[in-house]
């Protein structure tokens, strides 16, 4: 899948935020590749996951992060819903892209649903996010190994990968649900 074409459609500049998500998202894809290879009864189509992990993190453009060099208008927190929302609506536009129509929302899923280890309903009202207050949990496997492998890299030290306690310490802001979400990944993945 060329996923660069995605990229550059809504990152037209070669700047500092675009080699920060690259970076990321590089460094996201090669741990997602490694547990699928470490792991075949997955059965990953490792083509998408690598494709699903580069453009997971596409909305921060819209988002006001200037720490990260994002200088749109949108709270960070909106980033995953957001960059579903590119997603869909360059799909619709008829953009070409090597994916079929499933993998369009496939990828858009990812998106929306790797924020923290996947929030709830629940934990959006507690929380008063502002998002739509509906489930925004990794459900199938693809979507669990990129919300995990995204744990562990920062987009502000993107040379240090976090230890597997500095990871779920960093999901603890979002609830005990995530942290024991992301325990559980741990478990089946490593």
């Amino acid at each position: 899948m060329n996923y660069h074409s995605v990229i550059d459609h809504f990152y037209k500049e070669d700047d500092a935020l675009k080699h920060i998500l690259l970076v990321h998202s590089r460094r996201v894809a090669d741990r997602a590749l490694l547990i699928a290879r470490r792991h075949p009864e997955l059965k990953l189509d490792e083509d998408f996951l690598e494709a699903a992990a580069m453009l997971h993190d596409i909305g921060i453009i819209r988002c006001n992060a200037p720490s990260i060099q994002c200088f749109g208008t949108e709270p960070y927190i909106c980033h995953g819903r957001l960059g579903a929302e590119m997603l869909r609506k360059l799909q619709s536009s008829g953009f070409k892209f090597e994916v079929s129509e499933g993998d369009w929302e496939a990828l858009a899923r990812v998106c929306e649903r790797h924020t923290g280890a996947g929030l709830t309903k629940e934990a959006i009202v507690r929380q008063n996010l502002p998002l739509p207050h509906e489930d925004f949990l990794p459900e199938t496997t693809a979507e669990q190994v990129i919300c995990y492998a995204d744990k562990f890299y920062s987009k502000t030290r993107l040379e240090h990968e976090k230890t597997l306690e500095q990871a779920a310490h960093s999901l603890e802001k979002f609830g005990e649900e995530g942290v024991l979400r992301f325990r559980k990944w741990a478990q089946m993945f490593e």
